[in-house]
């Protein structure tokens, strides 16, 4: 696409001065404002603004001519301000060509835009484009938003672009202007040093009033008609002109001020031109003026200027007005006559800062006198009390006259920014509080711990101060909780809360919350509750902290209430709207889910150890050895276990040790662990049986009943002979199906492992396989130590590496009595809490008499 391609259409209706009025003229302003617009600070600021309040990653403002040209953005690589790009790669042209905003969710399926360059190379998914018109004629570019994943916008994302690209376009205009006025002044000046000056000389005594050709020439006269008088003068002065240019010059002549007047001069053919008249007055010895000396020059060209500029000014969105160095209004627009609220005959000539007392000391009179001082343009926003109530967006300019202002009303812009960061404060508000509720709670039942978390978060974005309630099992409330945003303030908050339940009436606030459910907002808390309380040190703490307002709202959820907030505000902030209890129902709802919660996981894991530990029993004690048995369920997990120890004699005085781990972590797993320890007892029970044997026949229970269950198991029997028990030497039989191999530790510290040449299989896989049995001679005073996989594997820890750990820790600990051993084995092994059951039998054979 080229340029002339691009909607021209007419000039504006009525300004035939207009910006652009063709294709020419069109060019030539995109060309101009490509120049001034260049990394313009406004324009800057604008697009940052942009990215703040549609949340999105990048914007640019871009001018379409015979290429696009980015000439401001936020989040552009390096480079991309300034940089051109062809029009049929533009995503801008497509929007100024359709005249309307350009509406892309996803680019790459956006048959209008999905061959453009910047969609192709992925780095635009997602576009929002609003034309920029200057003077309200044809689109010369656009402002753009866009982000390289596909996203959906929404209405108030284009209303909210719009506003913004109006903005755009105000500064694009006063640019034009700006530079518009420059050249003008500059072809004024030259024509001034081209055509002269004519002068002139009054005698005030005589009257004779003497005129160059040049001044002659500019009043329409010829040499032969001009009588050298003030009359002359006069009449060729337009009427309504007169008297002012008389009083002008009557002052002169008083010795007041020089004469400095400009006026309309119509000439004999009717003809209307503009000239400016300056001088000053001589006076005699005496004091007395004599004579008046100046010059005079045609400023029509100026005044053609200065009207098609007026124009300019009256058809803009934005305000603008113009002070003198005496900060007196010299001209008003329209726009700012209607944001102002004051007519231009209320405005022109009075001082700024009478006209508008509030201006004074504020942002305001610092910019504009900054601007004047320093010679700089001033860019700030500022808010104007009553009876404008308004924030502005205002650019202020030194001029060889004195300042020049222009200035929007943002007021809803800064309100939609406002509501931005407070849905964003208050999503966080929401989210932290969720965090300190999860993260307290994982460490059982810290719950009056997170609510102090949770009323920390909530002043001062929802109240000056808080107190947290929970009701407990039998329907009575406690205080558990509370804070204020001034930390110096929190013991009188503390106090309050240690002794207000007793004094509270029973319809007070938090009470009536509790019973229907609902929140409720208190605008007077003073008289609803304070003025109840009865003489004490509630009522003392209560007035201190000098609440106005309050809501109160339960913490509900599942059809249980477990506590309440009650949150306080001073009489400096408004008394808590719709947002505000929104918010505060939100994180009550989370909070009273999270105890809930916790709460269920306390039940359910009290149940489950309690489950746990009723499959499992006490060891017997024979005088032969001492046995210590260790169950401790896993720290995370409420979920019944299957691992499993026994011990237990048969009838000949073996000791059978058992440990066990069936395959799961559920209420199955605990039945099957329950089936199993159940029919392995039996089966063991019985005199001359071995591990092998038992193993076996369990395997052998294990398919022939269906219980269709994987899990593994090692059993070891101490057994001695007569003999042997005189020797002082005792012997362990053992079989393992799949179990960590149980170890061995001797008086001497040597450690030995229970484990054959290869690992046999689990229960449950293969019936028939075979088990084995082997038999190992210990002397009095050994520890064998079973154990399940809990113990030494973990996410955090490999079998090998925790296998090796244990083995150093029993030598490490092997004085120890036996009791001691195992406990200090599980905490040195598992510092930071168990991941997954832990279950283990131990015997240490009684020293030799």
């Amino acid at each position: 696409m080229s340029a002339a391609e691009l909607p021209d259409g007419p000039a504006p209706q009525g300004s035939p001065d207009g910006v652009a009025s063709g294709p020419g003229d069109r060019a030539e302003l995109v060309r101009r404002l490509a120049g001034e617009a260049l990394g313009n600070r406004s324009l800057q600021r604008l697009t940052d603004l942009a990215t703040r309040l549609l949340d999105c990653d990048s914007a640019q403002v871009s001018l379409v001519g015979e290429v696009q040209t980015a000439v401001a953005g936020t989040g552009l690589p390096p480079g991309g301000i300034g940089a051109r790009l062809p029009l049929t790669e533009s995503l801008c042209a497509v929007a100024v060509m359709a005249d309307e905003p350009l509406v892309v969710p996803d680019a790459a399926r956006d048959e209008r835009v999905s061959d453009r360059e910047p969609v192709r190379a992925g780095e635009v998914g997602a576009y929002l484009g609003i034309p920029l018109r200057v003077m309200g004629g044809e689109p010369i570019g656009a402002l753009c938003v866009y982000e390289p994943r596909a996203r959906t916008w929404t209405d108030r994302d284009v209303a909210l672009l719009r506003q913004l690209a109006d903005s755009v376009g105000t500064e694009l205009q006063l640019m034009a202007l700006t530079a518009e006025y420059e050249a003008h002044r500059l072809r004024f000046e030259l024509a001034i040093d081209a055509a002269g000056i004519g002068s002139f000389d009054w005698n005030l005594e005589t009257g004779r009033l003497l005129w160059d050709d040049r001044l002659l020439a500019l009043f329409g006269y010829e040499r032969a008609e001009f009588d050298e008088t003030i009359d002359s003068f006069l009449a060729r002065i337009h009427p309504d002109d007169r008297e002012r240019t008389t009083d002008a010059l009557q002052a002169a002549v008083d010795g007041e001020r020089d004469y400095d007047a400009e006026f309309r001069v119509v000439l004999p053919t009717g003809a209307t031109r503009w000239v400016r008249g300056s001088g000053r007055a001589v006076a005699d010895d005496g004091g007395t003026a004599v004579r008046l000396l100046g010059a005079g020059y045609d400023t029509t060209p100026q005044r053609q200027g200065d009207v098609r500029i007026a124009r300019l000014l009256e058809a803009m969105k934005a305000s603008f007005f113009s002070l003198d160095r005496e900060w007196r209004f010299t001209y008003v627009n329209a726009e700012a006559e209607r944001v102002l609220g004051a007519s231009r005959e209320e405005l022109l000539g009075g001082v700024v800062w009478e006209l508008f007392p509030a201006a004074l000391g504020s942002d305001f009179e610092r910019h504009y006198r900054a601007a004047v001082t320093s010679g700089d343009e001033q860019l700030f926003e500022a808010y104007y009390p009553p009876p404008l109530d308004a924030w502005f967006e205002v650019r202020a300019w030194p001029t060889p006259d004195g300042l020049s202002v222009s200035f929007l009303d943002v007021t809803e812009r800064r309100a939609a920014e406002e509501r931005a960061r407070r849905s964003a404060s208050r999503l966080a508000l929401v989210a932290h509080s969720t965090t300190a509720m999860a993260a307290s709670l994982d460490s059982r039942g810290q719950e009056e711990a997170a609510l102090q978390r949770v009323a920390g978060l909530l002043v001062p974005e929802l109240g000056d101060w808080v107190i947290l309630s929970l009701v407990d099992a039998e329907g009575r409330m406690r205080d558990v909780a509370s804070a204020h945003r001034d930390a110096d303030r929190g013991g009188v908050v503390a106090d309050y809360a240690a002794t207000r339940l007793a004094a509270l009436r029973p319809d007070a606030p938090v009470l009536r919350a509790l019973a229907s459910g609902q929140a409720l907002v208190v605008p007077d808390v003073g008289a609803a509750v304070g003025r109840t309380l009865p003489p004490g040190p509630a009522s003392d703490a209560f007035w201190s902290l000098s609440p106005r307002s309050a809501m109160t709202l339960p913490m509900a959820t599942r059809g249980r209430t477990l506590g309440a907030i009650s949150l306080y505000r001073s009489a400096d902030r408004p008394v808590p709207g719709e947002e505000d209890v929104a918010t505060a129902r939100d994180i009550a709802g989370r909070v009273a889910l999270a105890l809930d919660n916790a709460r269920l996981y306390q039940q359910q894991r009290r149940l489950a150890e309690g489950l746990q530990r009723s499959l499992l029993t006490a060891p017997p004690q024979p005088d032969h050895s001492e046995i210590v048995v260790r169950y401790h369920p896993a720290m995370a997990v409420a979920e019944v276990g299957g691992d499993w120890y026994d011990a237990f004699l048969q009838p000949s005085g073996a000791t059978m040790l058992v440990i066990g781990d069936v395959v799961g972590h559920d209420t199955e797993a605990a039945a099957a662990m329950g089936q199993l320890r159940g029919m392995l007892r039996g089966i063991g029970y019985r005199d001359g049986i071995g591990p092998a044997t038992v193993l076996a026949d369990l395997d052998a229970a294990v398919q022939g009943l269906g219980m269709g269950t994987l899990a593994t198991a090692a059993i070891v029997r101490v057994e001695q002979t007569a003999e042997e028990r005189v020797a002082g030497v005792t012997r362990l039989r053992w079989s393992n199906a799949g179990h960590p191999p149980p170890l061995v530790l001797r008086p001497d510290g040597r450690i030995e492992e229970l484990a054959g040449e290869r690992a046999e299989l689990m229960l449950g896989v293969d019936a028939g396989a075979r088990r084995t049995e082997t038999v190992v001679t210990v002397p009095r005073g050994t520890t064998v130590l079973l154990y399940t996989d809990g113990l030494v594997e973990g996410r955090d820890l490999s079998l090998d590496e925790g296998t090796d750990r244990l083995r150093s820790a029993l030598v490490e600990l092997a004085d120890r009595p036996l009791p001691e051993l195992c406990d200090a084995v599980i905490e040195r092994l598992r510092p930071e809490g168990l991941q997954d059951d832990v279950a283990l039998v131990a015997i240490r054979l009684h020293p030799q008499d």
